[in-house]
């Protein structure tokens, strides 16, 4: 299994892997909703795997390094979208997420978790901890914090939240100590209880139906409830592609974005579950072994926050569609349906591989 890892083939073979079950997943996710939308769901995600596929080879000619030179130039233009976002995109679903752009929908807090990734990498391995330490996290925690403060603003808590640990392991390979962050995440945890005066009423009924679904089991905990029933009618070797009912009659609210893994574990079993969680970890921990070998710190820093940031839209994703954690609306990356997830986290597997493949 080492020598799998570390030959050229492992990465992308993992990355075609997953998307491909992904694509599967959702189009049986699709098919109960009709052959109409299905086409559509269907054509839709072909296209952005396509252009993904783009992305990535685009990404191994133009190398990381490029981004890196304009990642403050992009981290601004990605501050304005997301100002952009507040003041005029029209609200889907409850929230003001996406704008339009020559038809096509972008979801401009996808694309600043790529930009914020280079930004971080490239400001903090121009300076050593040793020598500019309490400055240069001031100014990573401004950094980090701007972006938060305008997603959760639109509002999109969950997306936020991903920043946070992202930023935190960047500084710690950076060279900040283990301590400190968890001294800051102790305070962070103290300080929660005030961020529930900030909560929208849809986001504290989440929270609410978290700690007892069944406290509105026709309203707010409806979703979780059905996410449940879903995983747990599997069983060990599910009922077979094609053959949810929860997903393809529609009890489930989002099989086929946030909740696909709901019917994945439907129509696939405990076997299926454990194949896309095998897939992920041996995704991310072929990052991490090229992050633990770069030659450089901006290379160190880069793949650790690609790693870091698949790993918990992963794990809060599922642990949503579980029950172990409030609903926060994060896709399942490479298998949720949607574009700008899928494009942009393409663009940071191609980091990923520009790193690995650079001479």
């Amino acid at each position: 299994m080492k020598n799998f890892r570390n030959t050229n083939i492992s990465l992308p073979l993992t990355y075609f892997l997953i998307v491909i079950v992904g694509f599967l997943a959702l189009y049986s996710a699709s098919f109960g909703k009709g052959k109409i939308d299905n086409a559509e769901y269907i054509s839709h995600q072909l296209v952005w795997i396509i252009l993904s596929l783009v992305a990535i080879v685009s990404m191994l000619i133009i190398g990381y390094r490029r981004l890196l030179d304009f990642s403050y130039v992009l981290y601004a233009f990605g501050i304005l979208l997301l100002i952009y976002v507040i003041l005029v995109a029209q609200p889907r679903l409850g929230a003001g997420r996406w704008v339009s752009f020559v038809g096509i929908n972008i979801q401009p807090s996808e694309l600043m978790k790529l930009i914020f990734i280079l930004t971080l990498a490239r400001f903090l391995s121009a300076y050593k901890y040793q020598e500019n330490g309490i400055k240069c996290v001031f100014i990573v925690l401004a950094l980090t914090g701007l972006p938060v403060l305008l997603i959760i603003m639109q509002p999109d808590l969950g997306t936020a939240l991903v920043f946070i640990p992202v930023a935190f392991s960047m500084l710690y390979v950076w060279g900040f100590r283990l301590r400190y962050i968890i001294v800051m995440f102790i305070s962070a945890i103290a300080a929660s209880p005030f961020l529930w005066f900030l909560l929208k009423d849809y986001q504290k009924s989440r929270l609410m139906v978290f700690i007892n679904p069944n406290a509105d089991p026709l309203g707010s905990g409806y979703t979780i409830i059905q996410s449940k029933i879903a995983i747990g009618s599997g069983g060990f070797f599910g009922k077979g592609w094609l053959s949810g009912t929860q997903s393809q009659l529609n009890f489930l609210p989002e099989h086929h974005t946030d909740f696909i893994f709901s019917g994945i574990g439907e129509e696939w079993g405990f076997l299926g579950a454990l194949l896309i969680l095998f897939l992920f970890y041996f995704l991310i921990i072929q990052g991490l072994d090229i992050a633990t070998h770069a030659s450089s710190m901006s290379k160190r820093l880069l793949a650790t926050g690609v790693c870091v940031l698949i790993a918990m839209q992963v794990i809060i994703n599922i642990c949503m569609c579980i029950g172990l954690m409030p609903v926060v609306g994060l896709p399942l990356p490479y298998i949720s349906y949607g574009g700008s997830a899928m494009i942009v986290f393409s663009v940071l597997i191609g980091i990923l591989f520009n790193i690995k493949f650079e001479a």
